[in-house]
């Protein structure tokens, strides 16, 4: 079984997310859709609700089926080593991020030398896209039905209007 980790942060899974993991399946036999926890960044979700969202945003996914979600924090080829992956998916939006996802391919193959990574790329429309942009645009009470699915619309609506710790 030819299976790949799709990992990010997905705070909140977006549509271009949700591209790049078909695109995935159209390759692999399985896809773990694996939900990082870094402590270097603040994630507006918890890793808890990000595999929850990311569970509820798969479910219309054409090969549903063929995705497990999962969770990891540490290395990630150490994660792929557990749920026997042998490739890490990444998406490249723009030029601007193949500097740094270069990087972190070449690291981990320096770690790993037996896993590859594959760069995919989303649909021209979501290019500009990112959990960052989403949030913010959220935040400042913009529209991002075009952005997300609806499970993470409509999280994000609820999480914002909460009082934030």
């Amino acid at each position: 079984m030819r299976r790949a980790i799709y990992p990010g942060s997905f705070d909140p899974i977006t549509n271009g997310h949700l591209d790049i993991l078909s695109r995935a399946l159209r390759i692999f036999d399985e896809v773990v859709l694996a939900v990082a926890r870094n402590e270097n960044k603040a994630p507006l979700f918890t890793q808890e609700e990000r595999v929850a969202l990311n569970l509820a945003a798969i479910r219309d996914l054409p090969g549903h089926e063929r995705v497990r979600v999962g969770c990891f924090h540490g290395l990630l080829v150490d994660y792929a080593l557990t749920e026997q992956a042998a490739t890490i998916i990444r998406g490249l939006r723009a030029v601007s991020d193949f500097e740094f996802e270069l990087q972190l391919a070449l690291m981990n193959r320096k770690l790993r030398s037996d896993i590859d990574t594959i760069f995919l790329m989303p649909k021209d429309n979501y290019t500009y896209l990112s959990s960052s942009l989403v949030k913010e645009i959220a935040r400042l009470g913009g529209d991002v039905a075009d952005f997300v699915p609806p499970c993470a619309q409509q999280a994000l609506q609820t999480k914002l209007r909460q009082p934030r710790p």
